[in-house]
């Protein structure tokens, strides 16, 4: 990414924040007394995760009457969330081993449902054959400008909300979030670290960091259905290399007793949602940290069996 380009998607970044204000909340921060570790809870955003931001901004900036994505699930229901507010066509591409409960909100939403066989790879093989067939949109979940710039909003919030933050945890998949944060970051000259997090078993993002180019690895297997990638973002990857301090992996394991730790607080996480604050406690930074909790979406039945209550 040129200088120019970069001043380009700093100006994006702020865009969002104009587009989203007043329709998404401006989610709270709240403190793990446990661990002394900051929580931003997107847990309680409009359409039950961050993906809201980005979907929205993308939609509103993009202009299009007819959107297709693929998506494990919180995208899916952002942008059915969003297309419906706009009065947007949108279908959604699912792997037919993703959330039922997540499709089921999905296509309450208004949003076409479409079934894949295969991990993310062929999704978005799918999702392209659409595009061409219908002359659909399509709106990547995290390797998009528009999504990087609307979830940059959410590390705009907490340097605003937190003053004093040092260090930001962000779960990562193809890593939208991670970027649009490191951007933030970097837009408000504050001295603060970035990190991300995925499954150990979906490292994608770490290894590709390791080896200096993007990596595509198999189709990997972890309770956080939200991070699944193969390969992280061919827009988002320059970004994180640049800007993201390091990656933090974790186990299912560690991401339960996440969960576990902010059921006790009354915070309800997916998986996905708690893999940042599993991140954080592994990292045990001085400063204060935040954890970015990114999503609650999930079944009842699931939760609780995870869980344990």
């Amino acid at each position: 990414m040129t200088s120019a380009e970069q001043l380009s998607m700093l100006a994006e970044c702020e865009l969002a924040r104009d587009r989203i204000a007043g329709v998404l909340t401006r989610t709270r921060v709240t403190r793990d007394p446990a661990t002394g570790v900051h929580l931003k809870c997107e847990t309680e955003q409009v359409t039950g995760s961050f993906k809201a931001r980005g979907a929205l901004n993308a939609l509103a900036g993009a202009g299009a009457h007819q959107v297709v994505v693929g998506s494990s699930g919180n995208h899916g229901i952002a942008i059915a969330w969003a297309a419906r507010q706009l009065g947007v066509s949108a279908t959604v591409v699912m792997t037919r081993t993703a959330s039922p409960h997540k499709r089921a909100v999905i296509a309450g939403l208004g949003a076409r449902v479409v079934e894949c066989d295969g991990g993310n790879n062929a999704r978005g093989e799918r999702v392209a054959e659409i595009a061409e067939e219908t002359g659909a949109v399509p709106i990547s979940s995290y390797d998009h400008p528009l999504v990087v710039a609307g979830q940059s909003t959410v590390g705009a919030e907490i340097i605003e909300q937190l003053p004093e933050v040092r260090t930001i945890v962000a779960p990562v998949c193809g890593g939208g979030l991670l970027a649009g944060t490191a951007l933030a970051v970097q837009a408000a000259g504050a001295p603060v670290e970035v990190f991300g997090v995925e499954p150990v078993t979906a490292n994608d993002t770490a290894r590709s960091l390791a080896c200096g180019h993007r990596v595509t690895i198999d189709v990997p297997h972890s309770i956080c259905d939200g991070a699944l990638a193969q390969s992280p973002g061919e827009f988002t990857f320059p970004i994180i290399q640049r800007r993201v301090a390091g990656i933090v992996e974790v186990t299912d394991e560690q991401v339960i007793e996440a969960m576990r730790a902010l059921a006790a607080l009354g915070i309800q996480a997916e998986p996905t949602g708690a893999l940042a604050l599993a991140g954080a406690r592994q990292l045990r930074r001085t400063g204060p940290t935040v954890a970015v909790l990114s999503g609650s979406n999930i079944a009842p039945e699931q939760y609780q069996a995870l869980i344990g209550t």
